[in-house]
């Protein structure tokens, strides 16, 4: 009983740790009730992964079979898209579908937030699931200071692009908000793939790849953190008339005769 407590709170610890470090960065609270929302979307996240991984194993032969048996390419393929791709889209469309339209989006930093909060609600399901079917501390530790850092540490960049998007869509310059989003997916699916390609691969050179891409990806993560939520700002222009020509604008500039608006 008490061992089964012991890797339940090493399974949840981490994702409260990494949350509650998020969520104090974030100098204008988001509603607890959307965060709630958020987080419980990631549960929805694993159960799509699951559906859209069942889907592709019907068409995509590399999904079939353990990584052992698998071609370098098979892993390669695998990584990237029968486990990263499938992982981030998932937790991708429960943020965009949960937060992106949401009146509370209206700060850059918000858009991490929102990823965190999904992705680590992927995470701590998983992580659950994963413990409690080794039943090993071990297995506890090493997730905790690997797997669950790294749902994070893509959820920063998703955030990031995300915010961007939302950004330009305000200014209604809606080609670079569709770039950002398409970054929003891409980015952090090539992350999380190198992460799991490096230790699925089974090459000793991988192995110690993986410790500098690792020690990278965490501190390029948390540098961007910070830096959001030091930097934060609204992202919304509220309709207001041009000082000079008087056109409605919705941006900085008037799309009218081009003044900055102060």
């Amino acid at each position: 009983m008490y061992y089964l407590a012991a890797l339940l709170l090493l399974a949840a610890l981490p994702v409260v740790i990494i949350l509650f470090i998020v969520y104090q960065k974030d100098k204008n609270k988001e509603p607890m009730a959307l965060l709630i929302k958020l987080f419980l979307s990631g549960f929805l996240a694993c159960g799509l992964t699951l559906f859209i991984s069942r889907i592709l194993r019907l068409f995509l032969p590399f999904m079939d079979g353990p990584v052992a048996s698998k071609s370098f390419v098979g892993v390669l393929l695998y990584a990237f898209i029968g486990v990263a791709l499938v992982e981030e889209f998932s937790k991708w469309i429960m943020t965009f579908v949960s937060a992106y339209q949401a009146k509370e989006f209206d700060e850059l930093y918000d858009g991490i937030v929102y990823a965190i909060f999904v992705s680590l609600g992927f995470a701590f399901l998983e992580n659950i699931l994963y413990v409690l079917n080794s039943s090993s501390i071990n297995t506890a530790l090493s997730r905790a200071i690997s797997a669950v850092p790294s749902h994070a540490c893509d959820a920063v960049f998703m955030g990031y692009y995300l915010s961007m998007a939302k950004n330009y869509a305000l200014r209604g310059d809606h080609e670079k908000e569709r770039k950002n989003i398409a970054f929003s997916i891409l980015v952090p699916a090539i992350l999380h793939g190198t992460y799991d390609f490096c230790l699925m691969s089974g090459l000793k050179i991988l192995s110690y790849v993986f410790i500098v891409f690792v020690i990278f990806l965490y501190g390029t993560s948390i540098q961007k953190l910070k830096a959001m939520s030091k930097g934060n700002k609204k992202i919304k222009f509220e309709n207001k008339f041009c000082k000079v020509c008087g056109k409605l604008v919705t941006s900085e500039i008037c799309p009218k005769c081009g003044t900055k608006q102060g």
